[in-house]
């Protein structure tokens, strides 16, 4: 399966904001963006040109692509989908992203980025609706409980990112911490999304 393997960190310094792709270094002061907020490269500190429209919707697309760690056609097979779907476009991209089975582990808190949750969900320790799934890519269904596996249950590395996260932090999600397991209760909606991106121009770029 073709994947990125490259700095991670270089990913948020292109698009010159935190994508939150490393986790918990995000949040500290060992996060580049602290201190090299300018593209990376040579004459990345240099770099005045005039962005063009199209340099514009093209940053916002692999700003959002990167936020949930797709590749190029990955990407635009869920705009295609999306575009076939009743509703705004753009908004409806957003909700498939939001609703992928990667996505929704790193929203609960059982993971620290969405990276490794889909290293938790391929190293088979999670289940959907009491079925083990290990798809990243899984879209959930309103209603659908995820919960560890028994044997999963002791994990250091989901107890320490669970400490990190407050309850109910999104109305569409509910975890109960004692148990390990989270209910997507519903589809959020687009304004309840915290997503810094402008995913209309995405829809502009892919309709030229």
């Amino acid at each position: 399966m073709a994947r990125y393997t490259g700095s991670v960190c270089k990913l948020c310094r292109r698009e010159r904001q935190k994508l939150f792709l490393k986790g918990q270094k995000c949040f500290t002061e060992k996060c580049p963006i602290e201190t090299k907020n300018y593209p990376p490269g040579e004459h990345g500190l240099n770099r005045r040109a005039k962005v063009s429209e199209y340099g514009i919707q093209l940053r916002e697309k692999q700003k959002i692509k990167r936020i949930y760690g797709l590749l190029e056609t990955q990407f635009r097979n869920y705009f295609n989908k999306a575009n076939k779907q009743k509703g705004i476009t753009g908004e409806n991209l957003v909700k498939l992203l939001e609703s992928r089975f990667d996505n929704v582990i790193y929203r609960l808190g059982f993971a620290a980025s969405r990276k490794q949750a889909r290293q938790l969900i391929r190293h088979r320790h999670f289940m959907i609706n009491d079925r083990l799934v290990d798809i990243p890519s899984y879209s959930l269904s309103a209603g659908d409980v995820l919960k560890l596996r028994d044997k999963s249950k002791k994990l250091d590395t989901i107890h320490s990112s669970l400490k990190r996260v407050k309850d109910s932090t999104y109305s569409w999600l509910t975890v109960d911490k004692a148990n390990l397991l989270g209910t997507f209760v519903q589809v959020p909606e687009r304004e309840d999304i915290p997503l810094n991106a402008n995913e209309q121009l995405v829809v502009e770029l892919y309709s030229k």
